[in-house]
């Protein structure tokens, strides 16, 4: 509306007051409502022309958008295992530090399986020490085993000595029942030797596994117990909470509520601008902001990041080819805004919509000599064009409230 008033006031306006002064001619008498486009179609040309280039101009260096909001992030409250709520020490619409606990689960299984492991633990270890009387007294059977059979060859190689010197000394009845003696007592020795190796193995290798298997039952089951408290990861407000004791949780199939964190899009919002503007929005460049959750205020802010991809063009591998006319509508150019003056922006919460106007600016660039001569007037004339855009988000910001009250 402005830019097509002040080419009303350079085009159409002149052409009539020369028509009227020059050539005579009267609005209402020589010049009608029938014949005025004949009369001042120079001034109306020149006036739709001028308008049309005029809102190119401004629209694309200091380009609009209605598509702003403040983006934050939630926590899903939620458990790492399924199970059935125990106790519940928070309420919806509470604030919560991170570390607090929210609820927690049953966990008398797990209590139980604890303490099973615990007295296995207590076998075992009592195991062990009986394993170590065990092995003593089998090596003392190995030893008299060992004297037994050393005893028996002591025998059985006198008596050969004998018959070999005197074969009338010793009958071959009696070094077949030495000879016999003497493979038992091998054989009990053998058996002594087996059983002290059977108990040295049970005492190293069996019971240790025994005992790790147990201890590691226990610390599964003590996990279980700890994970079945949940704590706020965060410090945030707990929304969405309607836990009861009783109730079932599913990780999957149930979160319990949702945690929003005090810091997450405060004072920080996301614009999302038109395609065509992709070669003017800039890092740096100062913006204006109204939301309608702070009405008739109008907020300078800054340019601090620009997205390198527009969201409208991300792809996800799928079973299907992709159909290009299924994606006809034209994604935005993404920017993040922050304010110019901390703490200009916290009394707007986080979620809110709002509309920005940016400015192109190209004062450090003719200050620095880079532009001059004409096209540093040109661009002093594009950049003073942004007034015309502030008019208009001062002109939102005053018919917003109005809008939203009176018409909804």
């Amino acid at each position: 509306m402005i830019e097509l008033i002040f080419s009303f006031l350079i085009t159409v306006v002149p052409d009539y007051l020369y028509r009227r002064n020059k050539q005579g001619k009267r609005l209402g008498h020589e010049i009608t409502f029938y014949n005025v486009w004949y009369e001042l179609r120079w001034g109306i040309t020149s006036c739709a022309v001028l308008a049309i280039s005029l809102i190119s101009v401004i629209f694309y260096f200091h380009p609009t958008t209605s598509n702003v909001t403040s983006l934050f992030r939630t926590v899903t409250i939620l458990s790492d295992m399924p199970g059935r709520v125990a106790e519940v020490y928070v309420r919806n619409n509470q604030d919560v530090r991170a570390g607090d606990p929210i609820f927690r689960l049953d966990t008398r299984r797990q209590e139980a399986a604890a303490e099973t492991a615990r007295r296995q633990i207590t076998e075992i270890e009592v195991a062990m020490v009986l394993a170590e009387s065990e092995l003593a007294a089998a090596e003392g059977a190995v030893q008299s085993a060992t004297a037994l059979l050393q005893q028996a060859e002591d025998d059985l190689a006198r008596t050969l000595t004998i018959r070999s010197t005197n074969p009338g000394a010793a009958s071959a009845q009696q070094e077949d029942s030495q000879r016999a003696l003497m493979e038992s007592r091998r054989g009990e020795l053998n058996a002594a030797t087996a059983q002290r190796n059977l108990i040295q193995t049970r005492k190293d290798a069996l019971l240790p596994a025994q005992r790790a298997t147990a201890m590691a039952a226990l610390l599964q089951a003590e996990t279980e117990i700890e994970k079945a408290r949940v704590y706020a990861s965060t410090d945030g407000n707990v929304q969405q909470f309607k836990l009861k004791p009783g109730d079932i949780v599913n990780p999957i199939l149930r979160p319990a509520g949702i945690l929003v964190p005090y810091s997450s899009g405060v004072g920080r919002f996301q614009a999302g601008f038109g395609q065509i503007s992709a070669q003017v929005v800039k890092v740096g460049m100062i913006t204006e902001v109204t939301c309608a959750s702070k009405p008739l205020a109008v907020i300078p802010m800054v340019v601090t990041e620009v997205q390198g991809a527009i969201a409208g063009g991300q792809l996800r591998p799928t079973d299907q080819l992709i159909d290009l006319q299924d994606r006809s509508r034209p994604g935005t150019l993404m920017a993040t805004l922050e304010p110019i003056y901390a703490g200009h922006a916290d009394a707007i919460p986080p979620g809110s919509r709002c509309a920005a106007v940016a400015y192109t600016s190209r004062a450090a660039e003719r200050e620095a000599g880079e532009l001059t001569g004409l096209s540093a007037f040109i661009s002093s004339i594009v950049d003073g064009m942004g007034i015309a855009n502030a008019l208009v988000i001062r002109g939102q910001a005053l018919l917003l409230p109005i809008r939203v009250l009176v018409f909804g």
